[in-house]
């Protein structure tokens, strides 16, 4: 499902923030999708996918509050599916004030919806990028996308 949902990002919401794509018609775009090879379940959950990040992208979300002596505790699921790369590389986001504590959760949320039993950097970092690019914020969505893409892995500078 993650492949679906990275192949949307990069063809189809690559140039412009995701949620002005409200009116991409799903069943042309899942046509495009089944004709480029990828399989209906994993197509129809990635389109469910993200929605879904959509949907606490515009809601409930915003509404988050949090103090900055809170301490975040994964559940003993999430510290199971998701590998202690990820968290280091959250936690360095966060740190830097790349991403805010509800970003965090979102990013979190969004992993553990996956199908996958285990969720690795690769993973984390591609839904960062498809939350921040969401979120209309190009500086920080840069600031990911070079860690993604940069061999080195990320530095500050």
């Amino acid at each position: 499902m993650l492949e679906v949902l990275i192949f949307m990002f990069q063809n189809y919401f690559g140039t412009q923030p995701i949620m002005n794509h409200a009116a991409v018609e799903e069943d042309h775009l899942a046509q495009e999708l089944s004709q480029a090879g990828f399989d209906h379940h994993d197509i129809v959950g990635a389109f469910d996918w993200y929605k879904q990040l959509r949907h606490l992208i515009s809601h409930s979300y915003h509404e988050y509050q949090s103090s900055p002596m809170s301490i975040r505790i994964y559940t003993e699921k999430e510290r199971e599916r998701i590998d202690a790369e990820s968290f280091r590389f959250i936690g360095f986001l966060e740190r830097a004030n790349v991403i805010l504590p509800n970003e965090r959760d979102l990013i979190i949320d969004r992993a553990m919806a996956l199908k996958q039993q285990d969720i690795t950097i690769e993973e984390i970092r591609w839904i960062t990028m498809m939350v921040l690019w969401d979120e209309n914020r190009k500086k920080d969505y840069l600031f990911v996308e070079d860690a993604v893409f940069n061999p080195k892995g990320l530095t500050l500078q």
